[in-house]
């Protein structure tokens, strides 16, 4: 789901946030009593979280209670779940950030370790593939970025995207999100809608040593307010089952396939997963559209992919072949 620019909660709405997470009523004396403010000082803070995707009840003489509780995401959680992969993984939670993507490629260029993740509670200016932007309440979703470092040069990293699509839908797999599925070349999708999009940026020479930063954003939850900004069917993890407040396994379950994945990767390439993409692609053997960056498009069948992620599709002129650029895929 694509977010919009928003301004960023200020500290003090964080720490008062994360006294109100528990779904309770806490008196605004109580509160500031906690953090050396007055009352008044609590009320201008928490003043604007509805731009956050929040819904804030104040009752007098009872305080202020979230509508939903809210469930953070805890580094010795995440740790927990994840078991042997977390000796691959540097993680750091942020409170917010405009990218996380942005934010972890800069700290790459200054020599940030492969596995360095970044997961980020709030984006103030996400990004999507083709520039578009990511929306999303505060704990509604899953924002973060992956750090992977490779010997090999840009030229050999072809598929990467889809192979991360494959780590994807393994892992929601496991958490018994049977019905996921893939749109080449980037997208996750549930039978109503899109439920993940991965954006990958890349630093490095064309012959090697390189580095990727894998961007993920998933819908935990969608909020209807939310789904009226997004020009595209959209879905979420909760309407499959899985609740808000398994967040974090969520978040170590991903984690721990993308770095068997990226493991996998690094060795064989895409070729190896090539077959196991195309049985999780939604458009395989069905009419579909490619449509250009000049706004023409052509029609044919999707037959697959080839060893480097490229889509095949059989079109009037024979088979062709397409690379991603700022092409897109839809169902004819």
């Amino acid at each position: 789901m694509m977010q919009s620019e928003n301004t960023p909660p200020k500290p003090l709405t964080f720490a008062l946030l994360k006294q109100l997470a528990d779904g309770d009523f806490h008196s605004g004396e109580e509160m500031g009593h906690s953090l050396g403010l007055t009352r008044t000082s609590v009320h201008n803070a928490l003043q604007d979280v509805a731009q956050f995707g929040l819904k804030l009840h104040s009752v007098r003489g009872r305080g202020y209670q979230l509508a939903q509780p809210l469930y953070w995401l805890e580094g010795e959680k995440i740790s927990a779940y994840l078991g042997e992969a977390s000796e691959h993984l540097n993680l750091v939670i942020a409170e917010h950030a405009e990218s996380s993507n942005a934010v972890l490629l800069e700290r790459a260029r200054h020599g940030a370790v492969s596995g360095s993740v970044l997961a980020v509670e709030w984006q103030s200016a996400g990004r999507g593939r083709l520039g578009r932007r990511w929306h999303s309440g505060l704990g509604d979703a899953l924002t973060f970025s992956l750090l992977w470092r490779f010997d090999k040069g840009l030229a050999a990293l072809s598929g990467l995207s889809l192979a991360v699509g494959v780590a994807m839908v393994r892992a929601l797999r496991e958490l018994g999100v049977n019905e996921a599925g893939l749109k080449w070349p980037n997208d996750v999708l549930l039978p109503d809608g899109k439920l993940a999009g991965i954006l990958l940026e890349a630093q490095g020479d064309m012959l090697g040593p390189s580095a990727v930063v894998i961007g993920v954003g998933m819908n935990l939850s969608l909020p209807s307010a939310a789904r009226k900004q997004i020009d595209q069917p959209v879905s979420d993890l909760v309407s499959c089952g899985v609740p808000l407040h398994e967040r974090n396994r969520v978040f170590a379950v991903l984690l721990r396939h993308l770095v068997s994945v990226l493991q996998a990767f690094a060795l064989h390439g895409f070729a190896a997963l090539r077959a196991e993409w195309e049985g999780y692609h939604r458009l395989q053997q069905c009419a579909a559209l490619v449509h250009m960056p000049d706004g023409s498009h052509i029609e044919g069948i999707v037959l697959g992919v080839d060893d480097e992620g490229a889509l095949r599709m059989r079109t009037q002129r024979g088979e062709q072949v397409f690379h991603a650029g700022e092409i897109s895929l839809r169902k004819a």
